[in-house]
């Protein structure tokens, strides 16, 4: 592994992660209700080609093409039996692309494998064992070591119980390093109902090497569950890697209608709040990175796009830079 999150951060005081891939692979001509991990077999120049846009729009931290590489959500395309297959792909081709990007640059990349929800819900709200569940991302999770990611990324999750149980599966075949984020939609909470402070507070024992939000409703309501992340006080390292607005039908397509400069916005506000690892998800590019980039670099002024917050969570708009704070150094 050539550094940790945790230096990362600590180094450069951010780090920028990249943005959505499975829009980007529809755009490249993935066929709806296909596997998008099945990409990293039949397609892998496709995949490698958005993990190059993100790192040369500047983007630190890439994410594998990974997200449904469970048993149960490749059980949907007949694929069960290729996990560990597709998920050493994945991280093959994700490694290949940053370790290219950093004898370019000689700047530091990561690359964290992508574990999403299993699509099933635990006993006793589903029919789904917890055992069941830790060996499916025990099987991703080893695949993903294999093929040379240097942490995991829990990510787009709504129960935490899953997350415990995802957690749980990973470590129990490697020692990688380990971060989660969940989904949040309106009134701060996620699908299950969980908040921000709920996931703090319940998943502070795990020794995670990063919380926070992604995806979501909208971008406020996951700034405002990600600011409420951070200032939980936690010592944890905070993501935010919200959608790139909403998705709207536009002519005969559907799109998303967040700016670069939405996000860019977004980025600084949530800098200077106190958020470590900011990037993007659904329905960005890599001109939303090389915004973000720029802007929390310095290199331009954040753009004037408002971003209305939830009153009930958002912070003082006073907020000034906080000082580095001491953290835990969980990797």
């Amino acid at each position: 592994m050539t550094t940790t999150l945790m230096a990362l951060v600590m180094s450069k005081g951010y780090v920028v992660a990249d943005g959505a891939m499975g829009t980007q692979l529809f755009a490249a001509g993935l066929s709806a209700g296909w596997s998008p991990e099945e990409w990293n077999l039949s397609h892998p120049d496709e995949v490698r080609a958005v993990h190059r846009g993100y790192l040369q729009a500047g983007a630190d931290l890439i994410v594998t093409n990974s997200f449904g590489g469970n048993c149960f959500r490749q059980s949907l395309h007949g694929f069960e039996d290729r996990v560990d297959e597709l998920n050493r792909a994945a991280a093959h081709i994700g490694r290949l692309e940053a370790d290219a990007e950093m004898q370019r640059s000689d700047r530091e990349v990561l690359v964290a494998g992508s574990m999403g929800p299993t699509g099933e819900l635990l006993e006793p709200l589903g029919t789904m064992k917890a055992g069941a569940c830790e060996a499916a991302f025990a099987e991703q999770a080893a695949g993903l070591a294999e093929g040379g990611v240097d942490l995991l990324w829990i990510e787009t999750m709504s129960a935490l119980d899953e997350i415990e149980a995802a957690v749980r599966g990973a470590r129990s075949v490697c020692d990688l390093p380990v971060a989660a984020t969940m989904s949040f939609d309106t009134a701060g909470r996620t699908m299950m109902g969980v908040t921000g402070r709920e996931m703090v507070d319940r998943l502070g024992a795990l020794q995670l090497a990063a919380i926070g939000a992604n995806c979501g409703n909208n971008v406020p309501d996951t700034e405002a569950a990600v600011i409420a992340i951070a200032n939980a006080g936690s010592g944890t390292l905070t993501v935010s890697k919200p959608n790139a607005g909403v998705p709207v039908w536009h002519k005969d397509a559907l799109v998303y209608d967040g700016t670069p400069e939405l996000l860019a916005v977004h980025a600084h506000r949530a800098h200077i709040s106190g958020v470590d690892v900011i990037g993007s998800c659904c329905g960005s590019t890599p001109e939303h990175t090389a915004k973000m980039v720029a802007v929390l670099a310095g290199e331009e002024p954040p753009p004037s796009v408002e971003v209305v917050l939830n009153p009930k969570t958002a912070l003082d708009e006073r907020l000034v830079r906080r000082r580095p704070r001491r953290r835990r150094k969980h990797g």
